[in-house]
């Protein structure tokens, strides 16, 4: 204890508290109504829950219809097929929001058929029917959720470079389609008035996103698509006819397709694509599962990596369900972030209503028909508006880090790549097969290159030392020795070395916190060491408790009077590394630090 109090009083002569001030990362506040935790108006959660079902449910439906039309599949299985997505699609968004155990990301994200899956399941339609398309999205849907377990051994690759570059590319992605939807029409005279009928849903949209308060600012979504339906209907491009042909309650009247239990020929050749695809959803996943947390709090924290572990086993749940039922595999729905953040609402109401909404809209057709029967012009310009912030998103995950030369590479090379791939500049006619169905997707190949860049990154970068050992007092002086030995080699003057030392030293003091009783089992630490430019890479991979260092850091008082012990440490920590980050994952934490060889660049997260 007399030690820690001379190092306390040596760091406040050299003025890292500033006169007794620390100023910490300032906290930016959103414009947030209700965080996960908190509990708005029923009447607030189920209203926003049934906008964000209505915005999901058509590209719910249209998946699964374009996947049976395209493979030929006669009979009645679409009209299972549509009943089970939206099924699933239901259970799946309610888990995400409540949280089943280790299952569920703990937010607002909307599950539905993914598109990624379009071209795989096509084939597998046309090669063995229902049956062996739902064999495969089980196999698949088994992989998925071995990488969830196991997603910590993922880290250098799925980063906060790849999970940017990802969500960037969604609207580059997504948007093609949206402007054919809202260009679309038989001649110029429907176009036009298509275009009348898109110009009043994005401009009113945009007016109260931009300046309504309070209560109307929540309701815009429904306020801009209602708006644009009425103009459809008095220019006369809304048909109603689907709505008044569809069934109030039903059931579908067909058998259940079943699974086909058995190792093919066609499984065997199918099942690596699907795998393929099922990874590209899972990196998807990551990135929404990120960004929901950057958009769902007043205060910025860092990413809590259970939630993105919670959001993929949720992911592999909605799979697996998918393949039970025989019907296309989900996904979460990138808009719930857009959403999220333009009504300024996160509660896990809102998502467990959208979930029990999607359900019951599976037993409702006639309600299923009327989201369908929104006029393409007005879904296609509010969509514009919701997937365009979603670019805006992307950047605030990648830049959390900030830009080196290394990240601008891999986020340039991977999106000119997608961007060429989704418009068919880059070797067009050449891929065949589903290689080629697959990496005409722009976040398909952009994601692929990326991760491929950050393996590669990882491979040529210098080799790392290594420590392994128990968790235990008597580790800080071991990796104090490796640390001034690495400090020598290479240059390192003393007191860079010193401050090395005593940000190591603070971090292993935080991870042993109370466990130094004899009374407690010994844990167990990876301790990992490089040169990244003019700066030391730290990795610390071991147990903690349910705190995150990252967040306490961020969240430091500023008043310099009555400082816990607890609280010195972690402001030397700040003043010593130029990041710190934390990510908590079910199994085992991993914090990492950057120290820089030059005095005084410490301060950062």
């Amino acid at each position: 204890m007399e030690g820690r109090r001379i190092k306390v009083a040596a760091v406040k002569l050299f003025g890292i508290f500033s006169d007794g001030k620390m100023h910490c990362l300032m906290r930016a506040v959103r414009n947030m109504r209700f965080e996960p935790e908190d509990t708005p108006p029923k009447a607030l959660s189920l209203g926003l829950g049934m906008q964000m079902a209505g915005i999901s449910v058509a590209g719910i439906i249209i998946t699964p219809v374009v996947v049976i039309n395209a493979a030929g599949v006669e009979g009645e299985y679409l009209t299972w097929a549509v009943f089970a997505a939206l099924l699933v699609s239901g259970v799946t968004t309610a888990v995400q929001a409540v949280k089943v155990g280790a299952v569920g990301a703990g937010h607002v994200l909307l599950m539905g058929t993914s598109g990624a899956f379009i071209s795989v399941c096509v084939t597998a339609l046309a090669k063995g029917g229902p049956g062996l398309m739902a064999m495969l999205v089980l196999a698949s849907s088994l992989v998925q959720l071995l990488f969830a377990a196991k997603l910590a051994l993922l880290r250098r690759i799925v980063t906060p470079v790849v999970a940017g570059t990802v969500i960037m590319l969604i609207p580059i992605t997504v948007l093609p389609i949206v402007y054919e939807m809202v260009t679309q029409g038989e001649d110029r005279s429907e176009m036009g008035r298509g275009a009348i009928c898109a110009l009043v849903t994005l401009l009113l949209s945009v007016a109260l996103a931009m300046r309504a308060r309070g209560a109307l600012r929540l309701w815009t979504p429904m306020i801009g698509v209602l708006a644009g339906t009425l103009a459809c209907a008095f220019l006369g491009l809304f048909d109603p006819t689907p709505i008044r042909e569809a069934a109030w309650i039903g059931v579908p009247e067909v058998p259940w397709p079943g699974v086909a239990l058995e190792f093919s020929p066609a499984f065997w050749a199918l099942l690596p694509a699907f795998i393929m695809v099922t990874i590209v959803g899972m990196i998807e996943t990551i990135g929404d599962s990120i960004a929901i947390q950057r958009v769902s709090r007043r205060t910025p924290l860092s990413p809590d990596y259970r939630v993105v572990q919670g959001a993929v086993y949720a992911d592999g749940l909605g799979n697996f369900l998918s393949g039970a039922f025989a019907t296309v595999p989900n996904t979460t729905y990138s808009n719930s972030v857009s959403i999220t953040e333009l009504t300024g609402v996160a509660s896990r109401d809102v998502g467990l209503f959208v979930g029990a909404t999607l359900f019951a809209l599976a037993f409702f057709p006639k309600f299923a028909a009327f989201f369908v029967a929104i006029p393409g012009p007005v879904a296609g310009a509010f969509l514009m508006l919701i997937i365009g912030l979603l670019f805006s998103v992307g950047i605030k995950v990648l830049t959390r880090e900030g830009i080196d030369h290394r990240k601008a590479v891999i986020v340039s090379v991977s999106l000119g790549i997608g961007i060429g791939f989704q418009y068919g500049m880059i070797f067009p006619g050449l891929l065949a097969g589903w290689v080629g169905q697959l990496l005409e997707n722009g976040m398909t190949s952009g994601g692929l290159t990326a991760i491929l860049l950050t393996a590669l990154w990882e491979a040529l970068s210098p080799r790392r030392l290594k420590y392994e050992g128990a968790l235990q007092p008597s580790s800080i002086a071991q990796i104090e020795d490796m640390l001034r030995e690495f400090a020598g080699k290479r240059g390192w003057s003393a007191s860079a070395a010193n401050r090395l030392c005593l940000a190591s030293e603070e971090v292993i003091l935080n991870l042993l916190g109370d466990r130094q009783s004899i009374d407690m089992p010994a844990r167990y630490i990876r301790f990992t060491l490089r040169e990244v430019e003019d700066a030391a890479e730290l990795e610390y991979i071991a147990s903690l408790g349910e705190e995150n260092l990252e967040n306490q850091i961020l969240l430091l008082s500023d008043t310099p009077d009555d400082r816990h012990e607890h609280e010195v440490s972690l402001r030397i920590l700040q003043s010593l590394a130029s990041r710190v980050q934390h990510q908590k994952y079910y199994d085992i934490d991993i914090i990492s630090l950057k120290v820089r060889r030059a005095s005084g660049a410490g301060g950062g997260t």
